[in-house]
């Protein structure tokens, strides 16, 4: 076995190989570790189902590799993968679920995957075993359909070694170490004994420049063994497997096979078998797994059966094939599939580690494993993927999360496989969990909360009396009940103000003799004069953008930056890691995260000024938030009433404002002043979404969405931000990719009754050109805004496009940037 490697892979599933293979076809020496059989964990039971839909810009792409790679692998390697491209019918039995399958299809057009449309009596006529009568329509992928797991593994196995990778089996790791330029592995032989696996007293040390773990079902193990925590968690997933049905097996004697069907509204899927069919539910109730660890004992083992709980998906299957009724079952599983909080695997690097990458937690590991291994290897290869990666960071779950969290939702995740997938969505397990002090106030405001990094944050404030189902039932693929409550709040920040809650933000402090050349270099903008702060953007090595930051200047080598909050963990880690590599280079920097110890309010609109004059501490409090003495962009030390706080003249909505940053011991007090004296002002509590709308009137970018890792600050239009006379980390590849799409904010003439959210497709004429990646309401123009990008020839403000929603095309029209108060006179007023 070798014992030197430039990349060592440990998990020989379906996700395993197909990364060994990417990493080995890139020309790497790879090894690859199996501490079973191939495929004997989760892959051997799968059902092998390669669905395309995802409403995962990301995954989507993934899974469309994935697609396209199986089908040339036995070409490649001579194995054939058992691809049957039937193609995926998803059935809709209510308008509701249309109208998601209409938004999955915008989304899907960006990323090229080919689909269909079918009226019930077109399924009828095509599949006359399938009762159509209740259904609405229904979205067909012609494309995929179903792999056999195991054989797709052993020709991506196969491959793998046809590039120079070298496959062990029956090896365990036992130990990690990092010794500063590579890991040494500790391995043991592992052996058959009694039907058992056990391990042996032959041991090896592995040097490997860099470690991919897709582990599986043990990732809790592989956590435990890295230090680190992993939030992915097996759940169980039963299916069943009928004997032949009659009228089936008549059918297929002149037709060909069904495609996948999948009746989303009854939670499960089926497909064809042998002249039977299989039939996989997505119930409640199904229990996480192996909190802490795989038995020892648990091989390619099952769980007993729990065929009550599938009940209602078993008669619902009957309902909608009658010919099911009679026919027996043959064989059921009730295996482990492996979940992560929110669905999406964990692919990236480790969290405080080098060279150590994730590829942990896929609940559709057949699906993805053959894009995961493309897209992670050129994150290893390249430094970067061609497609943004961060919705799949293992960085987008902080320290706080815990096994009772990871489990709890990982549950509730498998559940909601088929629950409609509402954009506003908001999903109750393990909630409220981080809690601001004013959120006992908030909530008695009617504030209706989202989740956010584990935090709660106001998404919008809903009637004082709202019942606790209210949020769940304002959700819609539309204008929900929540609309209009978020329109009133961005009114009220256009003609009066609103208070904001922006405590998640993300904030790290940044001082020592090397600090100013450490963020001289690390960031793109020129830094900030004392007292003064400007907007800032870490770039990629490959010069695309990595983080976007507000930076403080608070003494001459003493910095605050403030970032998403969502992406606090990802954030952090990368700020830490770039400290350690560079302070031999510009001096001692410490860096302290203030998160937890900080509030943030921001208080914005035309009466912003008169609200804090009220409230301030000064000598002269009718010029202490002057232009003179407190200019836009600048931050002062202040003083609310009792509440020693740090404001900044900046306002992420356009308004006239600033955010107050503030002890976070003294929130409710702060919050109970400002709404006090806001009264007489007509001050609103303002949510997220409002929030989001108003900023798009400014054509305000935000990571995450307009902001990522596939696009560099100049493609993104902030070249206001970048200093190019300077040097700083991804410069020159951000100068050598040059502009391949444009940023641009557009208007929208769309449907009375709905908004974009920013996953839809543009056209010119017939040709695609692009696609958005914010949408929302504008008040101050009264149509619906967005953001996207499209191609550069396409870009120019008063350019005609047309938007995908709803399954027709809308007029849309680019404007110029910050189309609200384009000269920020609103922003600038003095008083």
């Amino acid at each position: 076995m070798k014992t030197q490697v430039k990349a060592l892979v440990v998990g020989g599933g379906a996700v395993g190989t197909g990364i060994a293979y990417h990493l080995g076809k890139a020309g790497w020496d790879v090894l690859l570790l199996e501490r079973d059989e191939l495929t004997s964990g989760s892959t051997w039971h799968a059902a092998g189902l390669l669905p395309l839909f995802n409403m995962s810009y990301a995954t989507s792409h993934i899974h469309d590799y994935s697609v396209k790679f199986y089908k040339g692998l036995e070409a490649e390697t001579g194995l054939n993968p058992g691809f049957a491209v039937v193609g995926n019918l998803r059935m809709a039995q209510t308008q509701a679920r249309m109208d998601e399958y209409m938004l999955y299809a915008a989304t899907a057009e960006t990323v090229g995957i080919p689909h269909e449309w079918l009226t019930p009596a077109q399924i009828r006529d095509r599949y006359p075993l399938v009762r159509t009568e209740d259904l609405k329509g229904a979205i067909l992928h012609p494309t995929d359909g179903y792999i056999n797991p195991a054989d797709v593994t052993q020709a991506m196995a196969k491959g793998a070694r046809q590039h120079g990778v070298a496959i062990e089996r029956k090896w365990q790791v036992d130990a990690y170490a990092w010794q500063g330029d590579h890991w040494a592995v500790t391995v043991t032989k592992m052996a058959d004994r009694g039907g058992n696996l056990v391990p042996t007293d032959e041991q090896q040390v592995i040097r490997a420049e860099h470690v991919v773990t897709a582990t599986g079902n043990h990732a809790q193990r592989t956590a435990q063994l890295l230090g680190i925590k992993i939030p992915a968690i097996p759940v169980e997933h039963q299916y069943i497997v009928t004997e032949p049905d009659p009228a089936l097996v008549q059918w297929r004697k002149d037709n060909p096979e069904h495609p996948v069907l999948r009746d989303a509204d009854a939670k499960w899927y089926v497909r064809e078998e042998r002249g039977g069919w299989i039939l996989g539910p997505y119930e409640q109730g199904a229990p996480a797994r192996f909190k802490y660890a795989v038995p020892e004992s648990f091989r390619a083992d099952l769980f007993p059966l729990d065929l009550e709980r599938i009940e209602e998906e078993y008669m619902s299957m009957i309902h909608r094939i009658p010919t099911s009724e009679t026919v027996g079952l043959k064989d059921d599983y009730n295996g482990p599939i492996c979940y992560t909080p929110d669905g999406n695997p964990l692919v990236g690097p480790a969290p405080g580690l080098r060279n150590m990458w994730l590829a942990e937690g896929f609940s559709f590991g057949i699906t993805a494993a053959g894009g995961t291994g493309y897209y992670l290897a050129q994150m290893m290869t390249e430094g970067e993927a061609e497609i943004d990666m961060a919705s799949l960071d293992p960085r987008r779950y902080g320290s706080w999360m815990t096994t009772e969290y990871a489990a709890t939702k990982n549950e509730e995740c498998y559940a909601h496989v088929f629950i409609l997938h509402h954009p506003d969505e908001e999903r109750a397990a393990c909630r409220p969990l981080r809690t601001a002090p004013a959120y006992d106030r908030q909530k008695a405001l009617g504030a209706q909360f989202g989740q956010v990094n584990g935090w709660e944050r106001p998404n919008y404030y809903g009637p004082l009396d709202a019942p606790d189902n209210f949020d769940h039932d304002a959700r819609s693929f539309r204008r929900g009940g929540w609309w209009d409550h978020a329109r009133a709040e961005a009114e009220a920040v256009r003609s009066t103000a609103g208070l904001i809650d922006a405590t998640a933000f993300a904030k790290h402090r940044v001082s020592g003799p090397g600090a100013t050349a450490f963020l001289d270099w690390f960031t793109t903008n020129t830094l900030p004069r004392m007292g003064r702060i400007n907007l800032t953007y870490a770039l990629t090595g490959a010069g695309t953008t990595r983080t976007e930051y507000t930076i403080l200047r608070t003494g001459e080598d003493d910095y605050t930056l403030i970032s998403a909050g969502a992406w606090h963990a990802y954030d952090q880690d990368f700020l830490t890691k770039a400290i350690e590599d560079t302070e031999p280079r510009f001096g001692r920097i410490t860096l302290q995260d203030t998160t937890t110890q900080t509030g943030v309010f921001a208080l914005a609109g035309p009466r912003a000024r008169d609200i804090l004059k009220a409230l301030i501490r000064d000598p002269d409090p009718e010029t202490a938030l002057s232009n003179k003495r407190f200019p836009w962009l600048a931050t002062r030390e202040i003083e609310l009433g009792m509440c020693p706080l740090r404001a900044v003249r900046v306002a992420y909505t356009g308004a006239l404002g600033w955010e107050l940053h503030h002890p976070i011991e003294m929130q409710t007090y702060l919050w109970d002043q400002l709404m006090a004296v806001g009264a007489a002002h007509g001050l609103k509590p303002v949510g997220a979404r409002a929030q989001n709308w108003l900023r798009q009137e400014k054509s305000y970018r935000a990571f995450g969405t307009e902001l990522g890792r596939d696009a560099t600050p100049l493609e993104a239009g902030l070249d206001r931000f970048v200093d190019l006379s300077k040097d700083f980390h991804g410069k020159a590849a951000m100068v050598e990719t040059g502009i391949r799409s444009r940023c641009v904010t557009l208007l929208i003439d769309g449907p009375d009754d709905a908004d974009p959210w920013g996953r839809e497709a543009l056209y010119a004429g017939d040709t695609r050109v692009g696609r958005l990646t914010s949408g929302g309401y504008s008040v101050a123009f009264g149509k619906s805004i967005a953001m996207g990008y499209v191609t550069p020839d396409h870009a120019a403000p008063g350019t005609k496009l047309k938007v995908r929603m709803f399954n027709a095309l809308w007029d849309a029209e680019v404007t110029e940037d910050s189309p609200f108060d384009p000269q920020n006179a609103t922003i600038r007023a003095d008083g």
